[in-house]
């Protein structure tokens, strides 16, 4: 794969993240929030949203661990594993971060359907420092 052809692949894939949490954050706007403020009312659209996000947050992750030539082989399947031991490695920061949300997002939100507004507000804070830590692609916005 050329330099070029790489570099666009990237961006699309960085678009792909920004429009996954994009319709994260619709989905949790369905799922409307509770008198309380506290909590969001639908789980179903939390469950959605929180699955959504942190397939997002994998993609950032693999955009990021491609740049470093780190890419998984054909039979090996990606789990949050894969990516623990090569962060561990590389940057403990971005580890922080996968960490956090996945705990808010893939175990908090979507297994558990955990309708707390903090929870999820965490999730996006650190898939937020995720995204950041990418090479930008202004284009892709």
């Amino acid at each position: 794969m050329t330099k070029k052809a790489h570099q666009d692949t990237n961006q699309e894939n960085y678009a792909q993240v920004v429009r996954y949490l994009d319709n994260a954050r619709e989905d949790l706007q369905k799922a409307g929030v509770g008198e309380d403020s506290y909590l969001y009312k639908d789980r179903k659209y939390v469950r959605r949203a929180s699955g959504t996000a942190y397939s997002a947050v994998l993609m950032a992750v693999d955009i990021w661990l491609g740049a470093k030539g780190i890419v998984p082989t054909k039979k090996e399947r990606k789990s949050i594993d894969f990516y623990r031991n090569h962060l561990r490695k590389l940057d403990m920061k971005m580890l922080n971060y996968l960490n956090a949300a996945y705990d808010s997002f893939h175990l908090g939100g979507y297994y558990d359907g955990n309708l707390s507004r903090g929870n999820i507000s965490d999730g996006f804070k650190a898939a937020n420092s995720i995204v950041k830590r990418l090479h930008p692609y202004p284009e892709a916005l």
